[in-house]
């Protein structure tokens, strides 16, 4: 089942293109991983699908719902449609369970003793109990990362979209972010990805979209996609980067 749709998307910044008339569709429980060199379009596309930039021409659906129309209350879209960021974004007054209990009871006007039961199952998941009562910056960027993974997830959403959530990271505080998407993928959630994380991608994903010049250049299951792309632009990237 389809759970997310584009059709024809086109995204401008002034004169620049960013988003060249994109069509893609993610199914339900599907992580869909976006691979491209950087002013491919990656970022943008995920920020027009969590409606924080409009789009200029094409429609994207949810669900069969069209949530691209001018004019649409963003906020309930976003409550279905989680989104976390290359920087963590993390309140560093706040310990690491209030950032996450922040969202869900300004929203759902839920108290604390409603929500910390859930909240710190979420924690335990993603191995952060013992880092529930702990400021920002007594945190590893991997931690404060699993952290702002945790946030989103505190809103049950139903799809996930990653900006290069490992990208500012050290390399040995790569993995643990990485791990958190695979118990992710392995619960169901619909996930889209921009990410520099090659081999990631082609292990975990189920679809793999090379972006260029705000074009979806090729797209296929990773297996096909990296071993034997068919187009010359898609085996020039991989060979760079590979």
């Amino acid at each position: 089942m389809t759970k997310l749709s584009l059709r024809d998307v086109v995204k401008r910044f002034g004169s620049n293109t960013v988003c060249d008339g994109i069509s893609l569709d993610v199914a339900e429980g599907e992580m869909v991983c976006l691979i491209g060199a950087s002013g491919a379009g990656k970022s943008t596309l995920l920020r027009c699908i969590n409606l924080l930039e409009p789009i200029e021409d094409g429609e994207i659906f949810l669900d069969g719902e069209d949530i691209s129309i001018p004019g649409l209350d963003p906020m309930p879209v976003r409550r279905r449609i989680g989104m976390v960021f290359q920087s963590y974004n993390l309140f560093p007054h706040m310990t690491a369970i209030e950032n996450v209990m922040l969202a869900p009871r300004r929203v759902y006007k839920k108290s604390r003793q409603e929500l910390r039961p859930e909240v710190e199952a979420l924690f335990e998941k993603f191995g952060l109990a013992d880092r529930m009562e702990h400021y920002p910056d007594q945190l590893s960027g991997g931690q404060q990362q699993r952290v702002a993974i945790v946030r989103a997830l505190a809103m049950k959403p139903e799809v996930m979209l990653f900006d290069e959530i490992t990208a500012a990271l050290d390399p040995q505080l790569v993995g643990e972010v990485l791990e958190v998407l695979r118990l992710l993928k392995d619960s169901g959630m619909t996930m889209m990805l921009a990410t520099h994380e090659m081999g990631f991608a082609r292990e975990a994903a189920d679809k793999v979209c090379f972006l260029k010049d705000g074009r979806i250049v090729e797209e296929g299951p990773p297996s096909v996609l990296f071993e034997n792309p068919t187009d010359p632009q898609t085996r020039e990237f991989l060979a760079r980067v590979l």
